[in-house]
């Protein structure tokens, strides 16, 4: 014989419709009482909830500040007051000039002079002549006359200096000169003087000084200079 249940009391199909209507009641009441105590209560007080802060304490760092750098110096300006009444005088502009492919640019080398000193003779061929010596015979006549000549001229110009006579100073001068190629007389100095007598050589370069034109030594038929030396002999009487 088969065994079967009867629908009226088989549970187990009733069993989630249960839990749901359960389950439901249960949110239903939960709900009504929340908002019965909120309308009843007002604001529940939770209490006050003390925190303590402790200060963290930052350490304090001195920062060397370098010193200020000093001021700079007072330029002074200086204004410089140019009166109306002084002309000034316009500058030249010079215009620069570019040169381009086409212009030629022309170097011009100088070339230093060579400065040739002349030669300064002792001995000529032809001797320098004076006061018409140039007249005599033979060239030694020539140098013997013109000679002469010189001492006859030094005699004339000659003035003893007066310091020199009063001191009693007296000798012999020996004075150098050229007879340039013109006939003038220069570069008159002196050899050796007087001890103690500048006057007298003094005295001797001015006398050499004042003779006249010579007509100038030839060497090789053009003319030379040359250079003379004698001696001019100061003395007392």
């Amino acid at each position: 014989m088969e065994l079967k249940k009867n629908p009226t009391v088989d549970l187990e199909r009733s069993k989630s419709t249960f839990m749901l209507a359960g389950l439901a009641a249960s949110l239903l009441i939960i709900y009504i009482m929340i908002n019965w105590k909120t309308s009843e209560g007002g604001v529940t007080d939770l209490g006050m909830v003390q925190v303590e802060l402790e200060d963290e304490l930052i350490p304090i760092t001195e920062q060397n500040t370098p010193p200020p750098p000093p001021p700079p110096p007072q330029v002074q300006e200086i204004i410089q007051i140019v009166e109306d009444d002084k002309e000034l005088k316009e500058e030249k502009q010079i215009q620069d000039s570019e040169a381009d492919q086409k212009t030629e640019v022309q170097v011009i080398e100088q070339q230093a002079e060579e400065i040739v000193e002349e030669e300064i003779f002792t001995i000529v061929e032809n001797m320098p002549t004076l006061g018409g010596c140039e007249k005599e015979k033979d060239e030694q006549a020539k140098s013997n006359c013109t000679q002469r000549k010189i001492f006859e001229h030094l005699g004339k110009v000659m003035k003893y200096p007066q310091m020199a006579k009063e001191a009693g100073i007296q000798g012999q001068v020996f004075v150098s000169f050229v007879v340039d190629k013109n006939g003038k007389v220069s570069n008159v100095e002196v050899l050796r003087g007087v001890a103690g007598g500048k006057a007298l050589d003094d005295e001797a370069v001015r006398m050499v000084k004042t003779l006249p034109d010579f007509t100038p030594g030839k060497q090789r038929g053009k003319s030379v200079q040359v250079r003379y030396s004698i001696p001019i002999k100061f003395s007392l009487k």
